[in-house]
């Protein structure tokens, strides 16, 4: 039997320890910067020795990673929710838009190192957030053909696999903005949702 390589997107941290930790890394990380925090200051959070730490996760960037795989978990199976058939353009994308983000995000975009995370912490898992964004493209995309194919959109040369990776890069954008937090992005979100929503009406 062939076997199946691991999801990097999967939940793996099904198993409570590792929920717990992910769960204190969180607020470590958000308390500290993502260079500021320790293996020790993670450990200590979370109710263990740094030893028991180490049986888990190898370091702050193995611990970052799994935070990242498991956050884009949860983003693609809410936007794919989110994307519900029938609804005016500009509302499912706002809510798809606003599923991207996640609650999740409230905690370290509204900390004092929330740029640094976004930057320093996100670089050390770019790969994971590539194939999120990925994987948020191809939904966007196939919910572009699909309201297209019903007759409750219109596409620009037929192309949604350029707009879906326009709406996702354009997304990346302004989390990266400088300084913004989580309230301010949402609202953002929710105005490009209105301006790519309005664009596709019939």
């Amino acid at each position: 039997m062939k076997s199946v390589a691991p999801d990097p997107l999967s939940a793996e941290d099904a198993d409570p320890r590792r929920a717990a930790i992910l769960t204190a890394a969180t607020e470590v990380f958000a308390r500290y910067g993502f260079k500021r925090t320790s293996m020790e200051d993670m450990a200590s959070a979370a109710g263990l020795s740094r030893t028991a730490l180490y049986q888990y996760y190898r370091s702050k960037q193995d611990i970052f990673r799994s935070l990242v795989g498991w956050y884009f978990g949860q983003v693609v199976t809410r936007v794919e929710t989110a994307l519900e058939p029938g609804l005016p353009p500009e509302r499912a994308l706002a809510a798809a838009f606003a599923a991207k983000l996640g609650p999740e995000m409230r905690l370290l975009l509204d900390s004092p190192h929330g740029e640094e995370l976004m930057d320093g912490g996100f670089d050390a898992a770019s790969d994971l957030v590539a194939e999120g964004e990925r994987r948020v493209a191809a939904l966007l995309e196939q919910w572009l053909l699909n309201e297209a194919g019903a007759g409750r959109i219109t596409l620009p040369d037929d192309d949604a696999a350029a707009l879906a990776a326009m709406m996702v890069a354009a997304l990346h954008g302004l989390k990266m903005t400088p300084g913004i937090g989580y309230d301010p992005l949402l609202a953002s979100m929710g105005r490009l949702a209105a301006l790519f929503g309005r664009g596709r009406r019939p």
